[in-house]
């Protein structure tokens, strides 16, 4: 699985701001806290917003939180929402690829790799990794 710096960058602010909870968080802050390009970080939190992941408030006083409970939001959702599909084979969905003759079994063989990734993220909450976050340090 390659994990993209966008990826990365998403499920890092997304745990940053799980640790400030109930507090809002500021894009400005975020970024230096997690040394992340502000510029790069205000696409990925938009799209973290959109998928209903991270509410935002405006105004001076505004900044970012999580839209529902950190025990609800996974790994898996934050990865989705800012680079859509888990894995692909030649940039396509898994599930549509196709072999011929000696390759045919390979097919299963990704859809494996998938549900293998599916089964860590999708299981993976951020509320789990910041008590993971806080005992280690």
């Amino acid at each position: 699985m390659y994990v993209s710096a966008r990826t990365d960058y998403a499920v890092r602010a997304m745990l940053a701001v799980t640790a400030e909870h109930p507090r809002l968080v500021k894009a400005a802050g975020l970024a230096a806290a997690q040394d992340i390009p502000l510029s790069f970080l205000q696409g990925i939190l938009l799209d973290l917003r959109r998928a209903g992941l991270l509410h935002s408030h405006r105004g001076v006083d505004g900044g970012y939180a999580l839209a529902r409970g950190a025990e609800e939001i996974t790994v898996g959702d934050v990865v989705r929402a800012v680079g859509g599909a888990l894995t692909t084979v030649r940039g396509l969905p898994t599930a549509t690829a196709t072999y011929h003759g000696a390759a045919t079994a390979l097919h299963d063989v990704w859809i494996d790799v998938e549900a293998a990734i599916e089964g860590v993220v999708d299981h993976r909450t951020l509320a789990e990794l910041s008590l993971i976050s806080i005992k280690q340090n």
